[in-house]
Order: C-alpha cells, then sequence, then structure tokens
C-alpha cells in the first residue's frame, strides 16, 4: 500500500484513471450487410492516428466534466484533458471513482445472484435511519419476505421460461397425487389462493365478486379455466400487487386484525396463521420454479423457517385426530382433558429454524408433554417442510427414530396429509 505524495501546490496525487471502456458494440457493423472483398494487397507501414487537440480547462470545468466522462459522453480532447487531471487531483479522482461506479447501477435489469441477507440489511439500515410511520407488524415479515425473494426470482427469469413446466405434488388420501402445471400456472395458482386472504380483509377477490365458498384446489382449478390463453409473465404483476395490498392492508388494520378468521372451506386459520401458511407455500412453490427453471434458491432464514415449523407442529394433533376418524390411523390410548398433558412424540428439528416440539398423540387439544413422551423422531429442517408439503413421502424421510413405531408412523403420515394443491 502505497500513499500519495504532495505536488508543488499542494494537491494530492491520484492514480490514473483508465476512462469507460467502450462495448463491443460501438466497433460492429449492425447494418447486416456483407461485408465486400477486398483484394489483398501488400502491407503498409501503420499510420498513426493524431492526437486529440487537449483544452487547456480549469479546475472548475474539469470537475464538471466528471459526469459526462463517468458516462463517456466527453469529447476525445475533453476525455484525454479530463484523464490528465485525474492523475493531479485527488479529490476528483475520488469523485470520478463514485461516478463511475454509479453509472454501473443504472442497469433497469441486473443479476439478482445477490446476498439472500441483502435485502434485510438494506431495509434494517433503512429504518435505522427513519423508522416506519406504519411498521409492518411481525408476524407478517415471513409472508413479507418470501413474496419478495419470489419476485425476484420471477424478474429474473426469460419470457420462455414463464412456460417451463413444473410438477406439482402433494398427499390425498395416503397417496401421492401429481399435476403439471407451469411456471405462470403457478404464480396463478398463488395468486387465486392468497384471494382467501383478500376476501377476509374485505379486498378484492381476483375470481371476481359473488364467488361462492371453494378450497383452494377448487379456487385454482377455476382461476386455470377462466383463462382464455395460456397464462404468462402478465400474471406476475397482479400477483405482486396483490401480496403488496394485503401487507399494506394488514400493516394499517392495527390491533386486533390477527386473530381474524381466514376460512378455506374445510378449515379455517387466523389470519396471523394464515399468511404464515402462505408464506411457506410462496416458498415451496418458488422451489419448484426455481428447479424448472435450473435456477439457485435458498431456504427461508432461519427465525422465519421456525415458525413455519412451528406452524405445521400445532396443526398435526388435529389432522391426526382426523385420520384417526377415518380409520387411517391407530385408535387413541390416553384420552385427556383439555389443556391438560397427554402421551407424546418429541420432534427434534436440526439445522437452521430448528428445535423441540412434543406432540400430542391421543387428544387433539391436550398439551405435549416431554415427561409423556413416547417416542422421538429427528429430522432436518427443509426435509420436515418438504415432507409437510408433501415432496417427500413419510417412508422417504430419512428420519431418525425411537420408540413407540405406531405413533412414529401416524405422526408422519399426519405430517404429509398437511399438503394440498
Amino acid at each position: 500500500m502505497t500513499g500519495a505524495d504532495d505536488d508543488a501546490d499542494g494537491v494530492a496525487q491520484a492514480p490514473r484513471i483508465p476512462g469507460p471502456r467502450r462495448s463491443a458494440d460501438d466497433h460492429a457493423d449492425l447494418t447486416g450487410r456483407p461485408e465486400p472483398e477486398e483484394p489483398v494487397e501488400e502491407p503498409e507501414e501503420p499510420v498513426e492516428e493524431p492526437e486529440p487537440d487537449v483544452p487547456v480547462l480549469t479546475h472548475g470545468v474539469l470537475k464538471s466534466l466528471l459526469g459526462a466522462w463517468a458516462l463517456s459522453a466527453c469529447s476525445a480532447g475533453e476525455t484525454a484533458a479530463v484523464e490528465a487531471h485525474l492523475t493531479e487531483c485527488g479529490p476528483c479522482a475520488d469523485e470520478a471513482l463514485r461516478l463511475r461506479d454509479a453509472v454501473a447501477l443504472l442497469h433497469r435489469d441486473r443479476d439478482l445472484d445477490l446476498d439472500p441477507l441483502l435485502r434485510s440489511r438494506v431495509l434494517e439500515n433503512c429504518l435505522g435511519r427513519r423508522p416506519a410511520r406504519i411498521p409492518i407488524p411481525g408476524w407478517v415479515t415471513p409472508y413479507d419476505a418470501e413474496t419478495a425473494r419470489l419476485d425476484a426470482l420471477l424478474r429474473d427469469i426469460g419470457e420462455s421460461e414463464w412456460h417451463a413446466p413444473v410438477r406439482l405434488k402433494w398427499y390425498e388420501e395416503d397417496r401421492q397425487v401429481r399435476r403439471k402445471a407451469t411456471v405462470a400456472g403457478v404464480i396463478g395458482h398463488l395468486f387465486a389462493v392468497d384471494g382467501l386472504v383478500a376476501g377476509a380483509l374485505g379486498l378484492d377477490d381476483p375470481l371476481g365478486a359473488g364467488t361462492p365458498e371453494l378450497s383452494p384446489s377448487e379456487r385454482t382449478e377455476a382461476f386455470w379455466s377462466g383463462l382464455e390463453r395460456p397464462p404468462g409473465r402478465a400474471l406476475r404483476e397482479p400477483w405482486r400487487d396483490q401480496s403488496h395490498a394485503l401487507i399494506r392492508t394488514v400493516s394499517f388494520a392495527g390491533r386486533g386484525v390477527a386473530d381474524l378468521t381466514v376460512t378455506y372451506k374445510d378449515f379455517a386459520l387466523p389470519l396471523r396463521d394464515s399468511l404464515l401458511e402462505r408464506a411457506f407455500e410462496c416458498w415451496l412453490h418458488a422451489d419448484d420454479i426455481a428447479h424448472a427453471v435450473a435456477y439457485p434458491y435458498d431456504p427461508p432464514c432461519g427465525p422465519h423457517l421456525h415458525e413455519m415449523i412451528d406452524l405445521a407442529t400445532r396443526l398435526l394433533p388435529a389432522a391426526l385426530a382426523g385420520r384417526r376418524r377415518s380409520g387411517l390411523a391407530a385408535p387413541a390410548r390416553q384420552l385427556v382433558a383439555a389443556g391438560a398433558p397427554g402421551r407424546s412424540l418429541h420432534l427434534e428439528v436440526e439445522g437452521a429454524g430448528g428445535g423441540h416440539w412434543y406432540i400430542a398423540l391421543d387428544s387433539p387439544a391436550a398439551v405435549g408433554d416431554p415427561d409423556q413422551a413416547v417416542a422421538q423422531v429427528a429430522m432436518e429442517g427443509v426435509e420436515f417442510c418438504q415432507l409437510v408439503a408433501g415432496r417427500v413421502s413419510p417412508e422417504e424421510a430419512a428420519a431418525g427414530q425411537d420408540g413407540d413405531r405406531e405413533a412414529i408412523r401416524d405422526v408422519l403420515a399426519a405430517a404429509a396429509s398437511l399438503s394440498r394443491l
């Protein structure tokens, strides 16, 4: 590392900064006309190009030309004058570097393979300087983050990739169901199901006013069948506008909105859990899209993943009871009163977002109790979410198991039964 010397005028010396490099297209013939064949001639001595006339400019004028220099908008003489000045003036050299870096940021579409924490760091810095007048509730941030990540993926893919095939998988009655779709079709599915939350908040339903109560799968089929042509990139904007409207409405609604009921026809969730469920589905379908277009995509951050796993574990006792009523799970062995501790399974989730959960096995309203744990299952966090989403079967889940095999089998099957289109 070297220091800068001072000249006779006391101005810091700076290293020479090369000017902006011209694009190869600046030298190409884009007319499409074939180049005429030229006769082969004896090589001549190269003719040196005349040096440009370098005007003598004051420091103020040279400083005012730095922006034009960074944009390659100076004449040859002005460019030479500016670059000669940059070797002598340290402050102007620093400003030239900043301007040239700024020009690189003027592209409308940029590669999005950035640090996944960049967005949160930028927001944290901005809010630290000027806190939001109406902050987003903490329980909405997983949905906000996952819709933003999916939108970044969608901005980065080409027009043809919107029609890339996507294979959707989920579980129904202990068997895996598959459905073919496209990238655009998956966005249409998210758009239609998010409409359930929009309706609960009094916003417009993407299926139109007066739509009868439908399950998420039925809403998706109705939306797909109502399209006049195969969907494409045009679906991105209404889907993103709807997600922004949901976040904005919840943020302005104030206290009490978290307990608003969102009905899914066959079941219902409070708004707090419904938006967490929508964040979970947004991530899983974004992962489906990423696999279809060969795009790198990471799981949610640890705290958000932990919340998603926690929601699934809270839904498991009711799912297990429903399977028991249908004859798909073993009978209850020890019924207890609501709120009382009961026989439990210890679920140990490893990795980011992990933790320990105790799932009540017999009574859906019972409380999981470590002292009454009869079995233990250890799984990695993303793998458990893949099971809950129906991407892997209970038999395929690479889980460490110990204890009551019947309880383990019933809980893993119940986890897969939480999945749907």
